[in-house]
């Protein structure tokens, strides 16, 4: 316990000790982003936030290793191409079929280094369904960076939640990576928070995204069966999945491609409501919370329980997109 405590302490200090550093650099760099119609912001905004929660993440993680199994060297190596990719897309601004091809390439890396969906099925049924997970809740993050303060605060919700499932299950390298990424988004937003005085850019969104996916991935839970547990991670990021599905489902009916950015997120939506933009970011967190204690409940809950809860929360989901979309048709 006093590792993963060393863990979290050390990622929230590296990063918060740099933050200063890379804002400059980015100014210095060209690493901004500019304003425009559909952003929030007025005035160019820093990017490379996401640089120093990598570093606070990956210090953390590497001075407390004592040994380096397998799957961890798979984890580090996958997780370091994707915040490249974001690094360079923050800069060059890829094409999404090229950073596609490159978060294949990372789950690939996972997949040969043995960390995979595991289901009684065909090998390449588990490898589709574990490069969708992957790719959709990377992008899920990346998505939901749209808000000062708002994909680095639900990240660091999930984490917790992740932190405390990986102790109570023994699951000591799923408990440090989470204590990481934990303490590497609470050094982040103490910068980020609204008003931010930087963004993480794609560099920290798609790190963060990925790596939550193989939290996600990693989770187990001996004392209940797997027809069940597997809903866990799905509620411990049900917010990012619904945002992004809500987005996705908004314009294609409008006939725009998925890709296309725009203020069609659960949180702009929030603040045509009437809340502000602090208020928003607060609510999400609160819901990533409530989400987070389902998932507690469902690693408790029998087969009957668990699927009359899914259902119920499924439904709930499905009104309240219809009714935001039908709001704002």
């Amino acid at each position: 316990m006093s590792g993963i405590l060393a863990i979290f302490l050390l990622a929230l200090a590296v990063t918060a000790v740099s933050i200063p550093w890379v804002r400059r650099l980015a100014l210095r760099t060209g690493f901004v982003d500019t304003p425009s119609q559909r952003k929030l912001h007025s005035t160019p905004m820093p990017l490379l936030g996401g640089l120093a929660i990598f570093a606070g993440a990956f210090v953390a993680l590497v001075f407390f290793a004592n040994e380096t199994p397998k799957t961890v060297a798979g984890v580090f190596l996958s997780f370091t191409l994707v915040m490249l990719i974001g690094l360079a897309d923050d800069r060059y601004h890829l094409p999404a079929r090229v950073k596609l091809l490159g978060e294949l390439t990372a789950v690939c890396i996972l997949i040969y280094f043995g960390i995979h969906v595991r289901l009684p099925l065909p090998y390449i049924v588990n490898y589709a369904i574990t490069a969708l997970w992957l790719i959709g809740i990377t992008n899920a993050i990346n998505f939901l960076d749209n808000m000062d303060g708002l994909s680095a605060g639900i990240s660091g919700v999930a984490a917790s939640f992740m932190l405390l499932l990986g102790l109570e299950n023994g699951q000591f390298l799923v408990a440090g990576l989470s204590a990481a990424v934990l303490g590497a988004c609470l050094g982040f937003l103490r910068y980020n928070f609204p008003p931010a005085k930087i963004f993480m850019g794609d560099v920290g969104a798609l790190f963060l995204g990925f790596t939550l996916a193989i939290l996600g991935l990693q989770l187990r839970f001996p004392a209940n069966q797997a027809t069940v547990t597997w809903m866990v991670p799905i509620f411990i990021l049900a917010v990012p999945i619904f945002d992004t599905t809500l987005a996705v489902i908004s314009r294609l009916r409008r006939g725009l491609s998925p890709n296309t950015a725009g203020k069609d997120h659960i949180s702009h939506r929030l603040v045509r409501l009437g809340f502000s933009q602090r208020e928003a970011v607060l609510i999400l967190y609160l819901l990533t919370g409530a989400t987070g204690m389902i998932a507690l409940y469902i690693t408790q809950a029998d087969l009957v329980q668990a699927y009359i809860l899914a259902v119920i929360c499924s439904l709930i989901a499905l009104y309240i997109m219809w009714w935001l979309e039908k709001k704002w048709q």
